[in-house]
């Protein structure tokens, strides 16, 4: 289903806030991002943050040792930036490097260089935030702790939970070293040998996560994501929806 026709079933369906996940070059056209913001507003929904294509190529583009490539990068990655500022969203979402062991970028050179891409947000008004992933550098809690250190409070965190479990981590872990600069939550479940599945479909203790977000004073939001193949039925991401409201309703 094409991004579009996506954005419109999920707003008939009620949902009100959304990550949207940008797929192709087109998709950054500005014509284009316009139709899906007045979608928005004809309907009281807000875009909160968005998901650059290129998270994959992350490591190649702005984190390899080749200067050019970087600054071009951070040219190319203003058309995100452009385009969170014509929907009205928040935070741009980074992946960041690979856990590549050859790489001769090292972790102050990579501290560094989102220091840049923090600030050129900052120009535009959005955050740019690191996402912990799965086979990425932000994978490992000692990791996030030492980006931290490094950058102060010019960091911001994404908590995805299935990533964590993907990667062997414990999301409890990878939250705690994030601490009160998480400022975005991907919400989904797991269970023994399903890693990414429905809120509600599994044995994730959801309580205790938001006790823990509480006690960092969290205050944004719960964007559930999880994969087409992680449901059948339209009435499942209804259900889904439900759990999460009722869910966070105690963390305010």
């Amino acid at each position: 289903m094409l991004l579009e026709d996506a954005f419109s079933t999920l707003l008939q369906l009620g949902f009100h806030e959304f990550e949207i996940f940008i797929n192709t070059f087109s998709e950054l056209k500005p014509d284009f991002v316009r139709d899906l913001r007045l979608k928005a507003a004809d309907t009281g929904s807000r875009v909160k943050s968005l998901h650059p294509f290129t998270s994959g190529y992350e490591s190649f583009l702005l984190f390899s040792d080749y200067e050019r490539r970087f600054q071009d990068g951070l040219e190319f990655y203003k058309r995100y930036l452009e385009v969170c500022n014509l929907l009205g969203a928040d935070f741009l979402v980074l992946h960041g490097k690979r856990n590549d062991k050859h790489s001769p970028v090292s972790e102050e050179q990579y501290f560094d260089r989102y220091g840049d891409l923090f600030q050129l947000g900052r120009k535009f008004g959005v955050t740019v935030a690191q996402e912990n992933v799965n086979q990425f550098l932000s994978d490992d809690p000692a990791f996030l702790l030492k980006m931290k250190k490094y950058c102060g409070q010019d960091c911001a965190f994404v908590l995805d939970i299935k990533q964590a479990v993907r990667g062997g981590q414990d999301p409890f872990r990878l939250c705690a070293a994030m601490g009160d600069q998480i400022v975005h939550v991907h919400m989904n479940d797991n269970r023994p040998g399903f890693d990414c599945l429905l809120p509600g479909c599994g044995t994730m203790d959801y309580p205790a996560l938001l006790r823990l977000l509480k006690s960092f004073h969290y205050s944004g939001d719960f964007i559930i994501e999880v994969y087409r193949h992680n449901f059948n039925r339209l009435e499942e991401l209804l259900a889904a929806k439900r759990v999460v409201e009722e869910l966070t309703g105690r963390i305010s």
